[in-house]
């Protein structure tokens, strides 16, 4: 037996199910790039720093 939903209910589940990937996808990204941002050790960031510090003294 199938069950008959009205159109607009079968468009909120699309609706839902596009917006759990989008979250899923955002998690993702956000948990990528702090992998990439932990990656690095701290004698690598005080180098980074001190460049940037040099760059922008006069």
């Amino acid at each position: 037996m199938t069950r008959h939903y009205p159109k607009w209910m079968r468009w909120w589940k699309v609706a839902g199910l596009a917006a759990f990937v989008g979250v899923a996808a955002t998690g993702v990204v956000i948990a990528r790039a702090e992998r990439r941002r932990r990656a690095y050790t701290p004698e690598e960031i005080r180098t980074k720093l001190r460049e940037r510090a040099a760059e922008t003294a006069p």
